[in-house]
């Protein structure tokens, strides 16, 4: 049975029922950190949004050095997923967040690597005026070079990663780890997780709104927000779970290198081109378009050529008698 036209009230009808659930402590678990872990995951993935313009006048507080707050803040989800995980007596729990911490740790790397190669051009931290210097599509940072238009991606799908979204939810895995951290919690501090997740979600598509896509420039900043989580859903329901491995390869063996390269070509980029002009942002979308087709290309003939298939029974019997 769904609540309100089309179902549109459910959230709201879920959120009342969770109020009313019984609030569960472990027993033999830390029961202050259990408490108030919930309240500091909620509390940080929310001042995140002080620092984020979303118009030219409509933000809470334009800091000097929005960046460093962001990064900082964000850092700070980790302890207490740690507290939630340790403070309840559970394996899974404990897991969980064992898995959780070492996710967001590895992949705040490639994610600060992409916003210093923003910062290099923009040469400001302040998120306001990294807005202003993007006024115009052309300008938007992410076709500035061709190096911030691959960090685009590593930034994006790192962020995904770090708020532990499909398929890089392994803190998460309900097959192995029941529900992860915050197994042993109920009612509205269960709730208060989830919260934040989603919460979570539209900061960091907002954060790349604004770094990268012009911010409130052009198309309003909500509008690319929201279609940025809505590629998250779209993954979400496209891409199964990656294994812990594949998870750590990915950010170590990849993103890692692939942005450290792209701060080495921003700063090239910029001894090439000290000022920014027509000529450099038509070179820089000609590379952009360029660099499409052959990856395209390249992932078309692998597509088309599938896995080889394994050998028969008879022609394994033929091999070895050969």
């Amino acid at each position: 049975m769904r609540v309100g036209p089309h179902g549109i009230l459910q959230t709201l009808a879920d959120g009342v029922k969770l109020i009313f659930k019984e609030d569960h402590i472990p027993r033999e678990g830390d029961k202050f950190l259990f408490v108030v872990s919930p309240y500091i995951i909620f509390a940080c993935s929310f001042a995140v949004f002080a620092a984020i313009p979303f118009g030219r006048s409509i933000l809470v507080s334009e800091l000097n050095i929005g960046i460093f707050y962001i990064m900082a803040i964000s850092s700070v989800i980790v302890m207490g997923v740690i507290m939630a995980g340790w403070a309840s007596n559970s394996k899974w729990s404990l897991l969980g967040a064992m898995r959780s911490a070492a996710q967001i740790v590895s992949y705040e790397i490639p994610i600060g690597l992409g916003i210093l190669s923003v910062v290099m051009l923009a040469q400001t931290l302040n998120m306001q005026e990294i807005v202003k210097g993007q006024d115009g599509i052309a300008n938007w940072l992410i076709f500035r070079t061709p190096f911030t238009f691959i960090a685009f991606f590593v930034f994006f799908i790192s962020s995904i990663a770090e708020v532990n979204r499909t398929p890089f939810d392994l803190p998460e895995a309900e097959s192995e780890l029941v529900a992860g951290f915050h197994t042993e919690y109920s009612g509205m501090r269960f709730a208060l997780f989830f919260i934040a997740e989603y919460a979570n979600m539209f900061a960091v598509s907002a954060i790349a709104s604004t770094l990268f896509l012009g911010g409130w420039h052009g198309i309003v900043t909500l509008i690319k927000t929201l279609f940025l989580v809505f590629v998250m859903m779209w993954i979400r329901w496209t891409l199964p779970r990656l294994r812990v491995d594949q998870l750590m390869n990915l950010c170590w063996k990849y993103f890692i290198p692939i942005s450290f390269f792209n701060i080495l070509g921003v700063g090239i980029w910029g001894l090439i081109f000290p000022k920014d002009s027509r000529l450099s942002i038509i070179i820089s979308i000609a590379a952009i378009i360029l660099g499409l087709i052959f990856t395209f290309g390249v992932l078309g003939k692998s597509l088309s050529k599938g896995p080889k298939p394994p050998p028969s029974s008879a022609e394994r019997r033929v091999s070895a008698t050969t």
